[in-house]
């Protein structure tokens, strides 16, 4: 390989590592005859499949250099780091080559923004369409689509790609025109509404001939920057929900803000990235996806931010003891999924196995239940220990939290933002 590729390779993948809007999406595309690569029955990242598999992909720019100089960006016009630019053949050679050599199986391309966005918009969808009909590549692929670009690079892209992300970063247009003010939340919905109504457009189109060509399978995600602006969890959580009304929106990604432009005022001071504050908005995010919650049950106007001592469905259920305890044996399926330590699956398991008999504790354990939290919430053959209301949500909150004595942890530090 040529060393001047592979100094681009170092540079534009050290710059593409903040993007986290990718993950393993289910999508199937599978080989064709003559065809190289297969991305049958996995969704493609630095991801694990369902039998433990890790699976892998060329994560990459396809150029650092940027005509925006957004603070919250490693790669923003004003800072003074190495800049590389891939064409568009090195990139597809690039690919293929790792793929042949069984490195990776997919790609995910995202870019910088140069002379405009339909330029770079352009050159993103070559890669693909170069891999597609030229190499005739299976594998996975997931284009970034870039704010701003117009419909029919957007409808183009949707063609070759997997799946299509626009990122919104900021979660408040007033705090993306304080960070980012050449950009504005038109540029990013814009793209999202074209993907959106190809996805439906294409959809039709199958109904009514077989082998219509599909539009962006895997459907589209995008990315919040959280503890770069002084939005509240409850800010972030209601624009998700929002974007999971969409029939296209399949993932909403959660990136803890990395100090990477300390010397911009306009950016808090942090020690280091809110780790803690992202998990638990990933927590939440599940649970708007799979239990039914709805946003104001998990963060509302008197506590607009999640605890960061226990996961949100535990938050919820403390602060609700009245709901409690929960009849295993007789409560229907939506009341199981709000107990804390039973999930979705093991939910549905209850539901199967108490038409055979009564459950007890034992039996729950088997299932995979988390005991430890599950048992002050729930009645059943037998209760080794007292409820929630037997207790107090003060006592159960000091049990399931961290021990007595163990050292604080400081990734959530408090925000401290400039005026």
């Amino acid at each position: 390989m040529d060393e001047s590729v592979i100094d681009k390779l170092k540079i534009l993948a050290e710059s593409a590592k903040y993007d986290v809007s990718c993950s393993s999406s289910g999508t199937t595309r599978s080989n064709q005859k003559g065809g190289i690569g297969n991305a049958a029955g996995w969704g493609i990242c630095h991801s694990f499949a369902e039998d433990g598999r890790c699976i892998s992909l060329l994560k990459i720019m396809l150029t650092n250099h940027c005509i925006y100089d957004c603070a919250y960006c490693i790669n923003r016009r004003s800072n003074d780091l190495k800049r590389a630019t891939f064409s568009v053949t090195e990139l597809v050679n690039l690919t293929i080559e790792f793929y042949r050599r069984n490195y990776i199986e997919g790609l995910f391309l995202s870019s910088g923004v140069v002379r405009n966005p339909d330029y770079t918009m352009e050159r993103l969808v070559r890669v693909a369409k170069d891999l597609r009909l030229v190499h005739r590549f299976n594998g996975y692929i997931h284009l970034k689509s870039i704010p701003g670009a117009s419909r029919e690079l957007v409808n183009e892209a949707g063609l070759y790609a997997d799946r299509l992300s626009v990122n919104i970063e900021i979660p408040n247009e007033k705090s993306l025109q304080l960070l980012a003010p050449e950009k504005d939340f038109q540029s990013v919905f814009k793209p999202m509404s074209y993907i959106q109504q190809g996805v439906l457009e294409s959809a039709e189109e199958r109904k009514k001939y077989r082998y219509a060509p599909r539009f962006a399978p895997a459907g589209q995600s995008t990315q919040m920057i959280v503890g770069a602006t002084a939005e509240t969890d409850k800010d972030i959580l209601q624009l998700s929900s929002a974007l999971y009304q969409r029939p296209s929106m399949k993932r909403v990604y959660y990136s803890g803000y990395i100090p990477v432009n300390t010397y911009d005022n306009r950016l808090p001071v942090l020690k280091q990235a809110p780790l803690v504050r992202e998990n638990r908005l990933y927590q939440a995010d599940w649970l708007l996806r799979f239990y039914q919650f709805k946003v104001d049950e998990i963060v509302n106007d008197a506590y607009p931010d999640l605890d960061l001592e226990v996961d949100p469905k535990l938050s919820w259920a403390l602060r609700n003891p009245q709901a409690f305890p929960v009849d295993i044996n007789r409560a229907d399926y939506e009341m199981l999924l709000r107990v804390p330590g039973i999930g979705v699956k093991s939910a549905k398991l209850i539901l199967v196995s108490r038409r055979y008999g009564r459950l007890g504790a034992s039996q729950l354990k088997k299932m995979g239940i988390v005991m430890k939290k599950a048992q002050y919430f729930i009645t059943c053959n037998e209760l080794p220990v007292r409820t929630i209301n037997e207790l107090s949500p003060l006592s159960v909150r000091s049990l399931l939290s961290r021990k007595p004595g163990r050292k604080a942890d400081d990734r959530q530090q408090v925000i401290q933002f400039e005026e």
